[in-house]
């Protein structure tokens, strides 16, 4: 190898480690964020924002709040998605990180009902439209940018690095809340929730730093200059998505199912079902932690299973674990019991999430062409994000209050969105090898 050879070779290296580091920084953040806003809406939302309903009126309303900004995660993929296909992946992380921070600040400043009336619940929700429009690129982004760096016989454990973030932005803010919520409720509920969005500030600095750094991937600059010399480039990336590749659409959306309808019921639907259930609020908050910190550890493996075996079994078989044991966890969380609640939630984190994370990077990435990947990626989540991920706790605590407290409906539910991934991942695979799509 020539000292030349040796030269860019470094410098790859360095752009791939950089490239690394801002991707799993940004999406512990983003992560950090929507578990911020899980907890609080499991916790506080309620009473400083609904108050004048009854319980579980409150209850609802405030995680309707949280579905809220997935409402708005389809449409921020498809924008900041075009533009990460148009113009470069580097400016749509910035505009996807910015936008993310000024909604979540902006929460944590926010004047309370009593103080504000509706004034107070018009710019929560509207926040929470900016912080869903922001997101809506970002693990999306994340994905595409550290796939693109990678060998594609090494896709499945890099991107599981990214993935194996959400996690640890959820125990982050879980975190946050528990230490928060130890004074007691009438300290967390005058002011101290408001500390962990506040602290997002400068991790929001951080990360702009880091990824204003950021070079295009070498991928996405050789594709986008063979497409101008061929005058090919795709100028409106989601209109091609939809005219020629609607069926991986589809495919990507019933894919993750089962991996949304468990990650947010165990994040945010889990700490309401274990306080109701007569569990301490701060039991129930650090059950979450412990347990979430678990796919942290397992996830890497789940994407080195997957370049070993195939990114699809690995997916489906985190699916079919989902159907197993969507009845024992929701069983587990339905008691008082603190231990039980811990391994209901490691249970999913161990043996539910690492497949699906770990091998979603590469499925998804794989299923895309270049010039549309970023887009393609970005409508499938975001619209199983907001049909399911973000619905996923409403739903559960609807069917929870029509089982007059059963866990039997919401266990079906999660065991019904699993399932679904299963069969989309079985009829995909067979499809593509048969090249219908």
């Amino acid at each position: 190898m020539t000292t030349l050879q040796q030269a860019g070779s470094a410098q790859a290296q360095r752009n791939r480690r950089r490239a690394l580091v801002a991707s799993v920084f940004g999406t512990a953040i983003e992560w950090y964020d929507y578990a911020l806003y899980g907890a609080a809406a499991s916790v506080v939302i309620g009473p400083l924002f609904f108050s004048g309903a009854g319980d579980s009126a409150a209850s609802i309303a405030a995680f309707a709040t949280f579905a809220v900004g997935f409402v708005a995660r389809p449409l921020g993929g498809v924008v900041i998605g075009h533009l990460g296909d148009r113009y470069g992946r580097r400016p749509a992380m910035l505009l996807s990180i910015i936008l993310m921070g000024i909604a979540t600040v902006g929460i944590g400043l926010l004047p309370t009902a009593q103080s504000w009336g509706a004034w107070s619940v018009g710019l929560l929700v509207l926040f929470r439209l900016v912080q869903g429009f922001g997101a809506g690129a970002e693990l999306t982004g994340a994905m595409t940018l550290v796939a693109e760096y990678s060998e594609p016989k090494k896709r499945g454990f890099y991107t599981s690095l990214v993935l194996s973030t959400p996690p640890l932005g959820i125990a982050l803010a879980t975190i946050c809340f528990f230490l928060v919520s130890l004074p007691g409720e009438e300290v967390l509920l005058g002011w101290a929730w408001r500390i962990p969005f506040l602290i997002s500030a400068l991790l929001f600095v951080v990360a702009i730093y880091i990824r204003n750094k950021l070079e295009e991937t070498p991928e996405y600059a050789k594709t986008m200059a063979a497409a101008k010399a061929n005058a090919d480039s795709a100028k409106l990336p989601v209109r091609e998505v939809f005219e020629s590749h609607t069926p991986r659409v589809i495919l990507g959306f019933f894919a993750i199912t089962g991996h949304n309808a468990v990650n947010y019921i165990i994040a945010v639907f889990s700490i309401g079902l274990m306080v109701s259930s007569g569990m301490d609020r701060s039991a129930a908050l650090l059950a979450v932690t412990l347990g979430s910190l678990v796919s942290v550890l397992l996830t890497p493996l789940g994407g080195w299973l997957a370049d070993r075996y195939g990114a699809s079994r690995v997916l489906a078989a985190g699916n079919v674990s989902g159907v197993l044991l969507a009845f024992p966890i929701f069983w587990m969380l339905a008691t008082d019991q603190f231990l039980f609640g811990l391994l209901a939630v490691a249970a999913g984190y161990a043996l539910i999430i690492p497949c699906t994370s770990g091998a979603q990077g590469a499925f998804l990435t794989e299923l895309f062409p270049v010039k549309v990947r970023f887009s393609g990626i970005a409508i499938a989540r975001e619209l199983n994000g907001a049909l399911v991920a973000g619905l996923s706790p409403l739903i559960a605590a609807a069917l929870l209050e029509l089982g007059n407290g059963s866990i039997t409906l919401p266990a079906t539910y999660l065991a019904a969105c699993c399932l679904s991934s299963v069969i989309a991942i079985y009829l995909g695979t067979r499809a593509t090898k048969r090249q219908l799509y």
